[in-house]
């Protein structure tokens, strides 16, 4: 079992590819799994999946939700990217239970990992005014 740190990785990556392809959530897992993993044929990681599934579940709540703390930046301006390691935050922060504080730093790590230094101050600053404006 990875730790949540990579599945929360590899989350990303499945949520960047499905919002640059907008096919069938299914297939685009399966077309992540193939591609990367073809010769290993892993077994799938349950908590990317299930990061996935809820944040696009979810997916007209949470835009509204970054889109209403985003100052200035319209969703399909953002770097997909960025957009994304959004949506997997604020999607744990409402709905997974995870604590805002562990949702904002891992969100954080991620765009440090994949995205720029410029991202992690943006993505800090929309993190924090969305748990702001959750109720207590």
């Amino acid at each position: 079992m990875p730790s949540r740190r990579k599945s929360r990785e590899r989350a990303l990556q499945i949520l960047f590819l499905w919002d640059a392809r907008r096919q069938p959530l299914e297939e685009t897992m399966d077309a992540y799994y193939d591609a990367l993993f073809a010769e290993e044929h892993p077994q799938r990681d349950a908590f990317a999946s299930s990061l996935v599934q809820g944040t696009v579940e979810h997916l007209a709540e949470i835009d509204g939700q970054i889109g209403k703390h985003a100052e200035h930046w319209r969703m399909e301006r953002m770097p997909a990217v960025d957009r994304n390691i959004l949506r997997l935050a604020v999607y744990e922060m409402i709905h997974a239970g995870t604590p805002a504080a562990v949702s904002i730093d891992e969100a954080l790590e991620l765009a440090r990992k994949f995205s720029s230094e410029d991202s992690v101050q943006f993505l800090n600053g929309v993190l924090d005014a969305v748990h702001r404006g959750l109720p207590a």
